[in-house]
């Protein structure tokens, strides 16, 4: 079996337990170099250097007027899916408006004694990008990725949203991100991905606009360009491989548990799947039952690398310690299959989503349930949330006092600008007091 067991605690389980929480994912230095080059020539050359990296990498020959996905495009688009396919997208859409409709922040305002008024504007961004992977070929359309990032920046209010993708072969994109993008409220559509796109977002480009945040998940090369441009941009996070961490009992199904590690082993080589569990039987059944669904899987060569590198079981005493083993790693994704899962919830500190019982598998989150899917990696759960309008959102402060108000604290603002000081910031009060006292105003 691929996985490896661990007896928890133990000095062998602790030794594994030290590498995954040192899984930060590092970005090697010739491949930082090699991306910032990327960058300089999107910058410099602007559509030139966007289409020559798309004719170089993805094989594609494009014009400047080919980038934009054109109108007709989506309309043909509708006519090339399945009724069915559009239904799943409005339900899925419908299903993250309603969720994220639940929280938004409002400005407000607050009335202090002597007229002092307090507040926040809360306003959206002027406009957003979202990246979409082309998956293989631009075959592997990541449909709810579309839905996850534009509905939350749709939401927030933002006027303008431009997604970009790497286009297939014959230079379109697969109908079905078309028909997301439609559906989730997405203003402009380019045919143009990798992290090419990401400096094309933040800087612009002839055809490509300048964007405030950039969202939505990538290869190593995307998420380096990511980094970069974090200073000029938003971004939502740095994402790593997928993860997920399913705490059991001995009530647990196993072939549940064995299809939910692999749903996520089945991401990338580095994907991270680990089971921690109280029931020696579970055990024995996840290692009859894995090398026999691995031989199922069509993408299970990927999938066996992951479990090899980044999964393991640890079997625990008390369920107490599977929830101190889940804290620390902090996965993206936690899966309660235990007896009364909601009766432990508040003991997670630190999680990207849970999803509780034996019938809330990771991926109804993945696709339909209405909670974002893009959820912090690499332990960063510890202080990350998931994606959500807010990402979109700016938060302004603003203050009002009256002549009373100045007057009345003066005197404190004047001695914390000396101690500091700071002897204008202390005059610009005095000049005000000394008028006032004068009748000018």
């Amino acid at each position: 079996m691929p996985l490896k067991i661990f007896s928890y605690p133990s000095k062998r389980a602790e030794t594994y337990l030290n590498k995954l929480l040192n899984r930060v994912e590092t970005f090697p230095t010739k491949k930082e170099k090699y991306v910032k080059s990327i960058g300089d020539k999107v910058k410099k050359f602007g559509d030139k250097a966007l289409l020559e990296y798309t004719h170089i990498f993805d094989k594609v020959s494009l014009n400047p007027s080919d980038l934009k996905v054109k109108e007709t495009e989506i309309e043909k688009a509708y006519q090339e899916v399945s009724e069915e396919l559009v239904s799943a997208i409005r339900l899925a859409v419908g299903k993250v408006k309603r969720f994220h409709g639940q929280h938004l922040p409002t400005s407000w305002f607050i009335k202090q004694e002597k007229e002092v008024l307090l507040g926040q504007l809360v306003t959206p961004v002027e406009a957003a990008g979202i990246y979409i992977p082309g998956g293989t070929s631009g075959e592997t359309p990541l449909i709810s990725t579309v839905v996850m990032t534009a509905v939350p920046a749709k939401l927030a209010g933002v006027k303008r949203i431009v997604m970009v993708s790497p286009p297939r072969k014959d230079g379109s994109l697969h109908p079905g991100l078309l028909v997301a993008a439609k559906e989730a409220g997405v203003d402009e559509i380019y045919k143009v991905g990798g992290p090419w796109s990401i400096f094309g977002l933040a800087y612009g480009t002839e055809t490509l606009p300048k964007v405030d945040v950039i969202c939505g998940p990538g290869n190593i090369y995307v998420t380096i360009a990511k980094k970069l441009v974090s200073s000029q941009v938003g971004i939502d996070i740095l994402a790593g491989p997928s993860e997920v961490l399913i705490i059991a009992d001995e009530t647990a199904n196993s072939e549940f548990v064995v299809w939910d590690l692999l749903a996520q082993a089945e991401h990338d080589p580095m994907s991270l799947a680990v089971l921690v569990t109280t029931s020696s039987s579970l055990i024995k059944e996840v290692k009859k039952l894995l090398p026999l669904a691995l031989k199922k899987g069509l993408r299970s060569e990927i999938a066996e690398k992951a479990l090899k590198q980044r999964g393991a079981v640890f079997k625990v005493r008390t369920l107490e310690e599977a929830f101190y083993l889940a804290n620390i790693i902090a996965p993206e994704h936690l899966e309660l299959m235990i007896t009364n899962p909601m009766d432990h919830l508040f003991k997670i500190k630190n999680a990207g989503a849970v999803f509780l019982g034996a019938f809330t598998p990771e991926a109804v989150g993945d696709y339909i349930a209405g909670p974002n899917h893009v959820l912090p990696t690499m332990g960063l759960a510890r202080f990350s949330s998931s994606l959500s309008p807010e990402k979109f959102l700016k938060k302004i402060n603003f203050i009002q006092y009256s002549k009373e108000a100045l007057v009345n604290e003066a005197s404190k603002v004047i001695l914390l600008a000396e101690t500091e000081n700071l002897p204008s910031h202390a005059e610009a009060i005095r000049v005000r007091i000394k008028t006032l006292k004068k009748g000018n105003l």
